[in-house]
């Protein structure tokens, strides 16, 4: 029998089957324009807050503005994620959308501080699920081998987040009045809103099952007690006090109790499979701890350095963050595309946290005298490593699970770069008040408070630079398994959220790494 004739090459002009349709840009912006919201307003509102204190009252209450929003995103991150995987990504991420543009609207027309941090709870609610449900989008929308070539855009979103919040708020409260520092959402959301609309297809799902409303309940008690007790310790209240050590004690025993309910549960809300079925994710989770921490506590303390000891303005402190940001944008850049031409990935998150790790420990040597063009220096070392980090580890994780679980999956990777960050916070503030006590007592001005100042964040930046030790071992044992590739369709025996009929959609690829041709 003669043998069958091989198959004819592509035509020039063929579209590559392995890649992502090339609209799929356009789609993406609208995405990361959702995603800008969130990162956005925290900075926007706290450039705000001074002025909100002055035209409201309730000084008194003024921490709980942030904390109820962080407090509200970092609990709801879980829901909309699992709340994607069972009604489809894109309804719950445009419901998301909605509810976070209520909020921005009803926290601008607050007319007390009681109301501003209840509208502040709601837009954080609706938060939760603009970060959850963007990285869960990006994941179904890119397999990971292509992912790099559209990285460069998520660490955009964040670098801007970041730089431009403060300028913003600072422009928007001093000419419009602070009320516009959440009015600014509403044209922004609406854009993403309608973007999201019209130019996002996914096929429309809805998973028959159950909600894990105990899982739901224990999640949110767990959370609410790291969060508070990360938010109150060394400030509020001692780190030794009964009202930490009792929230720490909570938060360990009902996520234990957590723990065994998922492991019961026909639909958790967190499936113990993302943890276990491949070494890859947990480990990802201690680099986006230890980005989350680095990160925070970076943005929050070098302004300060640089405004109290090397006497930068305050109006333009989103700008001294740029020596930090720029190399994320770049480094992200160069990473992802290596990424997708090769394959390979290991080798990123391991130079990074090594660059993070020595970041910090150049920051750290920082006194009175250094000059601002060396910290911007050791702020672009530290920022080249978090762009090789940041981005890499999420694809790692997304990567290690199925596409059933990538909403999961993602609002998981989500919450632990939100708590890495709450507990540095917490930590570093500790340190912070601590050195500073140390040199002035109460005083916060004069000679001694710029000396103790310089020493509290050179404390911090030591204390980081140990933790990147800790996210370098965890890379050295990130196994590099291949990059999955296009979608296949395949038998329904692995049911996906976002997928009709008798056929499923999963991310397949060659041991290589290399993607396949689409299998009917």
């Amino acid at each position: 029998m003669p043998a069958p004739a091989p198959a004819p090459p592509p035509a020039p002009n063929a579209p590559d089957a392995s890649r992502p349709p090339a609209d799929v840009r356009w789609t993406l912006l609208g995405v990361m324009l959702a995603m800008l919201l969130g990162m956005l307003d925290n900075n926007i509102v706290g450039t705000a807050m001074p002025t909100i204190v002055r035209d409201l009252g309730g000084l008194e209450h003024i921490s709980w503005v942030v904390t109820a929003y962080t407090l509200a995103t970092t609990v709801s991150t879980p829901l909309w994620g699992k709340f994607g995987d069972l009604y489809g990504r894109k309804q719950v991420f445009l419901a998301s959308i909605v509810v976070f543009l209520a909020g921005s609207l009803l926290a601008g027309a607050a007319h007390s501080m009681v109301q501003l941090i209840e509208f502040r709870a709601l837009q954080g609610l609706g938060a939760g699920g603009l970060a959850a449900g963007a990285f869960a989008l990006i994941g179904t929308l890119v397999p990971p081998r292509e992912r790099g070539r559209y990285q460069g855009m998520t660490a955009t979103v964040m670098a801007i987040g970041v730089v431009g919040g403060p300028l913003v708020g600072g422009f928007v409260t001093g000419h419009l009045g602070w009320r516009w520092a959440f009015y600014v959402n509403l044209p922004l959301g609406l854009v993403a809103l309608v973007w999201v609309q019209l130019m996002l297809r996914l096929p429309a799902s809805r998973r028959a099952a159950r909600i894990d409303w105990p899982g739901v309940a224990l999640l949110t008690v767990a959370i609410s007690a790291v969060v508070l007790a990360a938010t109150w310790a060394g400030t509020t209240y001692a780190w030794t006090s009964w009202q930490i050590l009792g929230l720490a004690a909570l938060a360990a025993a009902v996520s234990a109790v957590f723990v065994a309910v998922e492991r019961r549960s026909a639909e958790p809300l967190l499936p113990p499979r993302i943890f276990t079925a491949h070494r890859n994710f947990p480990l990802a989770t201690v680099l986006l701890l230890t980005v989350g921490v680095v990160m925070f506590g970076s943005a929050l303390y070098l302004p300060l350095f640089q405004q109290t000891v090397q006497h930068a303005s305050a109006t333009d402190s989103g700008l001294l963050l740029l020596p930090l940001m720029v190399p994320v944008v770049i480094t992200s850049n160069i990473a992802g595309k290596v990424m997708s031409r090769t394959g390979r990935y290991k080798v990123f998150p391991v130079v990074g946290t090594v660059l993070l790790a020595v970041g910090m420990l150049l920051l750290s040597t920082m006194d009175t005298h250094t000059p601002r063009v060396l910290t911007g220096c050791w702020m672009a070392v530290a920022g080249a490593g978090l762009g090789l980090t940041m981005q890499m580890s999420t694809t790692i994780a997304q990567n290690s699970v199925d596409l059933r679980d990538m909403g999961a999956a993602s609002a998981a990777t989500n919450l632990f770069r939100t708590l890495g960050g709450s507990l540095g916070v917490a930590v570093f503030g500790s340190l912070f008040t601590r050195a500073v006590r140390a040199r002035t007592g109460a005083v916060t001005d004069g000679p001694a408070y710029v000396l103790g100042t310089a020493d509290a964040v050179r404390h911090i930046f030591l204390v980081a630079a140990a933790l990147c030790v800790v996210g370098f071992l965890a890379a050295l044992a990130v196994k590099e398994v291949p990059l999955r590739g296009k979608p296949t369709a395949s038998a329904p025996t692995r049911p996906s959220p976002d997928t009709t009929g008798t056929r499923t959609t999963a991310w397949r690829g060659r041991p290589d790494g290399t993607s396949k041709r689409p299998v009917t």
